[in-house]
């Protein structure tokens, strides 16, 4: 089975739309559920691409990029795994053990998509000096195009030239440049969660960062114990609130009573 030129443009068209909607969050199309549906709509098999789709999502569940993080883009890999397995006439197992690899490499395209968006970031502040809101707007708008084409263009890549082309990136891409990528994919993390510790409370909720701080890297708890912990502590914390603001109404409501007929509170 070959692919048709209308099915290779929604192809290409929907990885665009994948990454720009993870960014905007209106449809749900960054989900890899959703998109393997999609892709097996367009490929003729709804049910086997919505099987890939929901074995995919299963790994992401509760995995986000924020902070400037960045994760395996297994929503790629739904739609490369999923149009692979139809041509081939392979089942899901076979899917996911492409889409795995995809979703890694994904990975340092999407640094490299962020790296891209600084160049039209800094245009966007020149213009805000100079208050052209025109070009200001115009700029944000092409920061999209380096996302839709991180995505968009290796899958068109893989459904042409086939999945030769993925384990050739994987495999002879200079040393250089994975491992710059690497770097800068350790880096943003960092950099990410320090810039939300800069806005968030932090000094008055140290004491449970550093619980969570050593649950996770000398406990080896893992993430899902680590945000149980959180939730547990919230709770905690919420309901000690709640008791001292009933305290302090009912203390406000025994001054009221204790007023005498001058307007004066006694002791």
């Amino acid at each position: 089975m070959d692919l048709a030129i209308w099915q290779i443009v929604l192809l290409v068209l929907l990885a665009g739309l994948t990454i720009l909607d993870s960014l905007t969050l209106i449809i749900g199309l960054n989900f890899p559920v959703i998109t393997g549906a999609i892709t097996g709509l367009i490929m003729g098999d709804l049910v086997l691409g919505l099987a890939i789709g929901a074995t995919l999502q299963l790994m992401v569940l509760g995995v986000g990029t924020y902070g400037g993080a960045s994760i395996p883009d297994f929503t790629t890999g739904a739609i490369v795994g999923t149009v692979f397995a139809v041509l081939s006439g392979q089942n899901a197992e076979f899917a996911i053990g492409l889409a795995v690899p995809v979703g890694l490499l994904m990975v340092q395209l999407d640094i490299l998509a962020r790296f891209t968006n600084t160049f039209f970031l800094h245009r966007v502040d020149a213009n805000i000096d100079k208050g052209n809101t025109k070009a200001i707007k115009r700029n944000i708008l092409f920061g999209a195009i380096p996302w839709a084409l991180s995505r968009a263009l290796p899958v068109f890549i893989m459904i042409t030239f086939g999945k030769g082309a993925v384990d050739w990136i994987l495999n002879y891409a200079p040393e250089w440049l994975m491992g710059g990528l690497k770097v800068a994919g350790g880096i943003l993390p960092v950099v990410g969660i320090a810039i939300l510790l800069r806005y968030l409370p932090t000094n008055k909720f140290i004491a449970y960062l550093i619980i969570g701080f050593v649950a996770s890297a000398y406990l080896k708890v893992p993430m899902l114990g680590v945000a149980l912990i959180g939730i547990a502590l919230a709770i905690i914390y919420f309901k000690q609130n709640l008791n001292k603001n009933n305290l302090g109404l009912a203390g406000n409501a025994g001054i009221v009573g204790e007023e005498n007929d001058d307007g004066e509170y006694e002791d």
